[in-house]
């Protein structure tokens, strides 16, 4: 019986001994857990252009213009500025896009290899689109359709006939343009003078150095203006030219050139100033 008593007492007293050895228990420190992963920021777009046209960021475009082909381009004479339908369309183009037109007085004889050589950005001059300058310079899409007529003096009693049959009947229009490819289909070689421009042909017709210059219905009607009661229309010669701009070969602006002018034709911008200019009669 003390034996015993003597052993649980022992046992007892180990047991007291190795709790106070063993001290408090450490506690396990708390799991760090991983940090919330990074989402990528959103990434920004640009903004739609208004149009769906292209923003060439500020580009200065060089334009070529005549300034002699009224109502297209002239110069104004009291402020010496240019002026016309080019001008209008090719700043509403350029606001579309974002551009700014630089217009560069050029004379016409040249005026091709110089665009196909890429001495201009873009010509704005009224231009017919032909097969032939097709296949050195690049065109927009047409802007207008137009006609070639005979523009003669006020008090003309003749009619296309007539002048065809006269044999005294000499004809003005421009060198190297389709008006004198057109006065060459309909009258002989030798009746047909051809001027450096249409306001050195329209004065030869005033001073009666010719009878009548053969040119386009718009521009017809633009020098009608310019000298009220003295010009006519005295008929028609063709009906089917269309105009469009013209660019050096391959030139990335004409791409964007055309979808400024589709927007314009959509939503009645290019229909408003062709009836501001004359371009189209209501």
């Amino acid at each position: 019986m003390r034996k015993s008593t003597w052993i649980l007492t022992a046992l007892l007293l180990a047991a007291i001994l190795l709790a106070a050895c063993a001290g408090p228990q450490a506690t396990q420190a708390p799991q760090a857990t991983e940090a919330p992963q990074a989402t990528e920021a959103p990434v920004m777009t640009e903004a739609p252009v208004e149009g769906g046209v292209p923003d060439l960021g500020g580009k200065t475009i060089a334009v070529a213009v005549e300034n002699a082909y009224p109502p297209f381009n002239t110069l104004d004479e009291t402020t010496n500025e240019g002026k016309g339908w080019d001008y209008d369309a090719v700043r509403e183009i350029c606001k579309r896009l974002n551009c700014v037109p630089e217009f560069k007085q050029a004379s016409w004889d040249g005026i091709f290899p110089a665009m196909q050589a890429g001495e201009f950005d873009m010509l704005a001059d009224g231009v017919t689109v032909t097969a032939e300058r097709d296949e050195i310079v690049d065109f927009s899409i047409p802007y207008v359709t137009v006609g070639q007529v005979l523009l003669v003096r006020a008090d003309e009693t003749a009619g296309v006939d007539e002048f065809k049959a006269d044999a005294n009947r000499l004809v003005g229009t421009q060198l190297g343009t389709t008006n004198e490819i057109v006065a060459q289909e309909h009258f002989p070689t030798e009746r047909i003078k051809s001027f450096e421009d249409f306001p050195a042909a329209v004065l030869a017709l005033i001073s009666k150095d010719v009878d009548a210059v053969v040119i386009d219905n718009i521009s017809a009607l633009g020098f009608m203006g310019e000298y009220e009661g003295q010009l006519k229309v005295g008929g028609q010669l063709t009906s089917d030219e269309q105009l469009a701009f013209v660019f050096p070969p391959g030139s990335e602006l004409k791409a964007a050139v055309d979808a400024a002018l589709q927007s314009m034709m959509d939503d009645g911008t290019l229909e408003a100033l062709n009836k501001q200019w004359g371009l189209i009669t209501e």
